[in-house]
């Protein structure tokens, strides 16, 4: 990533549009924001935080990086860019691994009220629906403007292809999510289709489309669920 001038050249100038056109020179997207001030945002005391995801470019670029020839080379990558944003940009990072304890990113990405609970109970978001990927946080410690909260929620005017797409039920509206059956379905014949091309369920979200996610990202991640 290029880098940016020291915080202190610019911290009073700092903005939402500031943020996002950063991350995107790192192939990653704004995914909301919030003032812990106001929304309560767990574990935070005032300022802004911005939510970081995988956006379009974040493939092609991770690929790039030398983390992609290690181990865990997302989480590697995302701490070493994100955390490098945060000096340049003067903010704090956070990131949603390397706990206990956790960062907590669920109630983050409800208060930026650009994230909803869908009827399976995974997280659905307002633009990537159900392929949502954070990659971690900024917290300034100034507030700035953020754009307004997104309402309703997507699920509102859905007819919730989620609950019913997959094969053996373990997305449903009832219980949830089955893990067990996941783990089993992921490994039969059958389930290499979630394996190579993601999970059906969440790609049946129609807002899903908005990530633009590449299979082989999504086959990456579902490697990583489901090893073996």
């Amino acid at each position: 990533m290029t880098r940016q001038a020291p915080a202190s050249a610019y911290k009073a100038a700092i903005s939402y549009g500031w943020v996002g056109r950063v991350a995107h020179q790192a192939g990653l997207i704004t995914m909301g924001a919030t003032h812990p001030r106001i929304s309560g945002a767990k574990g935070l005391d005032g300022g802004t935080l911005v939510l970081l995801g995988a956006g379009p470019g974040f493939w092609p670029v991770l690929k790039a990086a030398p983390e992609w020839n290690g181990p865990d080379p997302v989480d590697r990558w995302s701490t070493r860019v994100i955390g490098q944003m945060a000096l340049d940009l003067g903010a704090d990072a956070h990131f949603p691994f390397g706990g206990p304890p956790y960062a907590p990113f669920i109630d983050w990405a409800l208060k930026s009220g650009r994230t909803f609970s869908s009827p399976v109970g995974a997280l659905v978001h307002d633009t990537v629906g159900m392929m949502i990927s954070y990659r971690g946080a900024l917290h300034f410690a100034q507030e700035f403007e953020i754009p307004e909260a997104v309402a309703p929620s997507p699920c509102t005017t859905c007819a919730a292809p989620c609950t019913s797409t997959c094969p053996v039920g373990a997305l449903n509206d009832q219980e949830f999510y089955d893990v067990g059956a996941c783990h089993a379905h992921l490994s039969t014949d059958e389930g290499q289709t979630c394996m190579t091309g993601g999970c059906l369920a969440r790609l049946s979200c129609p807002v899903s489309a908005g990530a633009n996610r590449d299979p082989e990202q999504s086959a990456h991640h579902m490697k990583a669920f489901h090893p073996s």
